[in-house]
């Protein structure tokens, strides 16, 4: 497993999957509950074998880094909470101003955002808490980023470690593939509405948003079984968009070509960025996924899937792995 950053390409020895940023450790302005928010994090139990494996032994320090790409990302995925709160913020007013401040803020950063944490070995107990060193001002600043970007509830971290022993960060949000926020898709949904369309037309939009209609009949008929388990039972296959329903204009939203037919836990994998294909239908994990996930899933890098109905549908997949594939 690897990843490519700034054009180098780096083997990941480990993953630290789904870090729950909570709202006492967000910045005061993100906040819901009351207080300052803490700078120090949870990242797991000591008991656990495999934190020690990832992290180190009492007292370690990790070289760490985020990157600004996946900073202005993750701003772009999370703007509409932004500017249409779906939680009650206690500083509600000034998220709009923030989400513009930090946008300018961030677009001025280098590409390699380095910080440094350390074992908070001063609290008793097993449980594993990463934070910076008080006279270190610059690993502070950079690691206040993703307090001050994370939004409670919607935030989460992801670490990879890499082969050189540093530790990739990156911050996502629960807003990614056909996920997205629910202001997104009412906004869409009514600027199809609003639209001169044939009335049967837009019934077909709206219908295809879910996998339903008249574009699951004709993906049923084009892809009658899904291609990497073969169950052909029509109420165990999502009919899924492979450019996201919400980012496809009118015509793309109905095509046939726009879609695969997966079983469930396929389509999560692809819909939400784990999964995607080359041209020669061969297998594309992310790295944000641990192995042993994939091998439970019979899945595996490169893995060919002859049966994937791949013609009429390169331009959707390279949208698929250059816009949603976690890489």
């Amino acid at each position: 497993m690897s990843v490519k950053i700034l054009n180098n390409e780096f083997n990941v020895v480990g993953i630290k999957e789904r870090i729950t940023v909570p709202d006492c450790n967000v910045v005061p302005n993100n906040k819901i509950g009351k207080g300052n928010g803490e700078s120090k994090i949870y990242v797991g139990s000591r008991k656990d074998s495999n934190n020690v494996k990832f992290f180190g032994q009492c007292g370690f320090t990790l070289n760490c880094f985020l990157l600004k790409r996946d900073l202005i990302g993750y701003l772009e995925e999370t703007k509409m909470e932004y500017l249409n709160p779906t939680q009650k913020y206690q500083k509600v007013n000034s998220l709009k101003h923030n989400w513009e401040l930090r946008w300018n803020k961030i677009s001025q950063l280098p590409e390699i955002i380095k910080f440094q944490l350390t074992d908070q070995v001063q609290l008793e107990g097993p449980r594993i808490y990463l934070n910076t060193k008080k006279q270190d001002k610059n690993s502070k600043q950079s690691y206040n980023l993703i307090r001050e970007l994370s939004l409670p509830n919607i935030s989460y971290i992801s670490i990879l470690k890499l082969e050189n022993n540093s530790y990739y960060f990156r911050l996502f949000s629960e807003f990614g593939g056909e996920t997205v926020h629910p202001n997104v898709l009412v906004e869409e949904s009514k600027r199809v509405n609003h639209q001169i369309i044939e009335p049967e037309t837009k019934k077909q939009i709206i219908d295809a948003r879910d996998g339903q209609g008249v574009y699951r009949k004709k993906l049923l008929k084009e892809c009658v079984y899904c291609p990497i388990t073969k169950v052909s039972k029509e109420q165990m296959l999502i009919a899924g968009h492979i450019k996201p329903w919400v980012r496809s204009n009118h015509d793309e939203k109905i095509d046939v070509k726009n879609g695969f037919l997966f079983t469930p836990t396929y389509d999560r994998l692809f819909d939400q960025g784990f999964l995607s294909f080359t041209d020669d239908k061969k297998t594309i994990l992310s790295p944000y996924l641990d192995m042993e996930t994939y091998n439970k899933l019979g899945l595996s890098f490169g893995k060919p899937y002859p049966e994937l109905p791949l013609k009429g549908r390169q331009d959707y997949l390279k949208y698929h792995r250059d816009n949603v594939l976690r890489k």
